[in-house]
């Protein structure tokens, strides 16, 4: 299982939601949760869970509002002292509707890529020092979510060798860069034993999802976490899917 302090973005609806929901309700439940969302008064699923379950602290993040980050890492800082982060889950996104070229407009572009690629990157960014600390501090040899990681929710859309569709401009796109970060972090902070790796957790029945998909999100996060409490120094800079399973880039 997840242990320590782990902080997922994008916690009010959808995956995000299952993954603090299956967190907390398990046997040996995360020492704290960190919850965050853009409008923490309108997440009341969130909110009911975070009454239930004392180790889930809601807080208020826009990803897409960097200048909002610093007081955020202050209010983190407080919350898990000078142990830091165990695991980052940065699970927040954005996908438009747009599909063929002749639909695709620039501020798609630029709004999917700011939330989904850019956000990730200056979040890890912000809260290095708080997954160093972690790492440094854990007891756990070699590189595990326990220990100090950053997860990046990515898609088997952004794979580049797997599209065999085209369209799909923005998400593609975003997700095809946020997979290139991951690997530029796994090699920036591999000494520092901070794993960092990409899943795809599957075509699922969210928002953005839709109905139709083949997975719930229960289904498809009970995976997830079964798959990072796996995760060891050969996953460290991977892109896998929710079961495990290794995607190509």
């Amino acid at each position: 299982m997840l242990s320590g302090k782990i902080l997922i973005t994008g916690s009010n609806r959808g995956l995000g939601l299952e993954f603090v929901n299956q967190l907390a309700k398990c046997n040996n439940s995360p020492e704290m949760i960190i919850a965050t969302c853009r409008k923490p008064e309108e997440a009341m699923d969130l909110q009911t869970l975070a009454n239930t379950h004392k180790n889930i602290h809601v807080t208020k993040l826009d990803v897409a509002n960097e200048a909002s980050y610093g007081s955020f890492v202050d209010h983190v800082k407080d919350l898990v002292g000078s142990t830091g982060i165990n695991l980052l889950v940065n699970n927040a996104g954005y996908a438009p509707k747009s599909t063929r070229i002749n639909m695709v407009k620039w501020e798609q572009m630029q709004e999917t890529l700011l939330i989904n690629t850019i956000a990730p990157l200056m979040i890890t960014k912000a809260l290095l020092p708080l997954l160093t600390a972690a790492a440094s501090k854990s007891c756990i040899d070699g590189f595990s979510v326990n220990k100090a990681a950053v997860i990046n929710m990515s898609s088997v859309l952004g794979s580049i060798s797997a599209n065999a569709q085209g369209g799909l401009y923005p998400y593609r796109a975003s997700k095809a860069a946020l997979n290139a970060i991951t690997k530029s972090l796994s090699l920036d902070l591999q000494h520092q034993y901070i794993l960092v790796a990409s899943i795809h957790p599957g075509w699922v029945q969210t928002d953005m999802g839709g109905k139709n998909a083949p997975l719930t999100p229960q289904e498809s996060i009970s995976e997830i976490v079964k798959t990072l409490s796996k995760f060891n120094e050969e996953h460290n800079g991977g892109f896998y899917q929710y079961d495990g399973k290794q995607i190509q880039w």
